[in-house]
């Protein structure tokens, strides 16, 4: 574990130092473009389909981060090419090609797709609002190697923000109220508090808590900060636990052999563990709460172990990236990624291709229960609370 912890601590002062250089370049470019493709995403249909919830309010890290990074001094941004590269418009603060998880969400459930807090103006909330930020996690102090970042507990705040902006649009109404009851919170925390805090060394985090004590102290802040949420009048939880970041280019860049690390696996199993007994939880004893665990773990493994049935044909390198696995160094600006996209599991060193996300967004909406528990989003969106 101390030598995944220094691989990866190594990696990011390289590729912060990197980033300085050459984000600067392309910032004044990218800007406009994140404008051009905010104004889009706003603009979707949902795909032409029914809409079957009021709204989607999105709380998370870089996995389902769509721009709010973008105008922090932070050094996990993705607003640059050939980040977005699929996407109309191109560069947003995506970390993707594309599409994330979200954003294949929302298509399903009939909403445009869901604007970045940092820039959603007017009646764009009313569809809700996407407040995830890259290298954020539950605890506060996750992500400080990235320095600027909004932990959970600031994006709850932002959420009530909105809720006020909301109430200020069309008056603090029974109607408003029953909005955000049936709209979906999807939420998906957990990643960086393992990568970019427990195995940091830098952190203290390892030397005080086990795997098991650590994923104690994550779960007595989620229930704290789920319960918050709860408060605040929203019922209908999706609530996804950690994927496979065993596996992702950055880690098998440090096996000799591109293997996945059992010591990550074992590290976050706890975790995923107690997130599924913690939804249990809070149904329990929450009134009128709906909540969801969406194993994403157990459907990325599926599909590593198995990839040629979901048409991919590449699973150990990021499509984009640096040195081992192209994993050691994450896409670079202007850096040119792999010609067949859609045949990559891996994007970067550590998120998924807009093929995976949109895979992972169709199990979550319409899985059965080995994938969504204890029923799916669309099960969850038809449920009147």
């Amino acid at each position: 574990m101390n030598n995944i912890s220094s691989s990866l601590m190594d990696m990011r002062v390289i590729t912060a130092c990197i980033y300085i250089c050459l984000i600067l370049l392309c910032m004044r470019s990218s800007s406009s473009s994140v404008m051009f493709a905010r104004g889009q995403d706003v603009g979707s249909d949902g795909g032409g389909r029914r809409q079957l919830v009021p709204a989607m309010f999105v709380f998370g890290d870089s996995l389902i981060d769509n721009g709010n990074n973008n105008n922090l001094p932070s050094l996990a941004k993705a607003n640059y090419f050939p980040y977005g590269i699929d996407f109309a418009g191109g560069p947003t603060g995506r970390f993707s090609n594309g599409y994330t998880i979200v954003d294949g969400i929302a298509n399903l459930l009939g909403l445009p797709l869901t604007p970045a807090y940092s820039e959603a103006v007017g009646s764009q909330v009313f569809h809700g609002v996407n407040y995830a930020s890259a290298a954020a996690g539950i605890l506060d102090v996750t992500g400080g190697n990235f320095v600027g970042r909004i932990p959970f507990n600031q994006q709850i705040r932002n959420f009530e923000s909105t809720l006020s902006q909301i109430g200020m649009e069309l008056g603090a109404t029974e109607a408003v109220a029953n909005s955000i009851k049936q709209s979906i919170i999807f939420i998906g925390f957990g990643s960086n508090d393992y990568l970019n805090n427990y195995m940091m060394p830098n952190y203290n985090t390892k030397n005080q808590y086990n795997a098991e004590q650590f994923a104690d102290l994550l779960m007595q802040q989620y229930t704290r900060q789920l319960t918050r949420l709860y408060s605040l009048g929203a019922r209908k939880f999706a609530v996804a636990g950690v994927g496979a970041i065993a596996c992702v280019p950055s880690i098998l860049a440090q096996s000799a052999y591109s293997k996945c690390s059992v010591d990550v696996d074992n590290l976050i199993a706890p975790f995923n563990r107690k997130v599924k007994a913690m939804i249990s939880n809070l149904n329990e004893n929450l009134p009128g709460a709906k909540f969801i665990y969406l194993d994403v773990y157990r459907m990325f493994v599926d599909i590593l172990a198995n990839p040629t049935q979901y048409g991919f044909s590449v699973i150990d390198r990021g499509c984009c990236g640096i040195g081992r696995n192209r994993g050691q160094i994450s896409c670079l600006p202007l850096q040119a990624p792999c010609a067949r996209r859609d045949q990559y599991v891996f994007w970067d060193a550590f998120h998924p291709t807009e093929a995976v996300n949109i895979l992972l967004a169709r199990n979550c909406f319409s899985g059965n229960t080995n994938v969504a528990f204890p029923m799916n989003i669309q099960q969850l969106a038809n449920v009147e609370v």
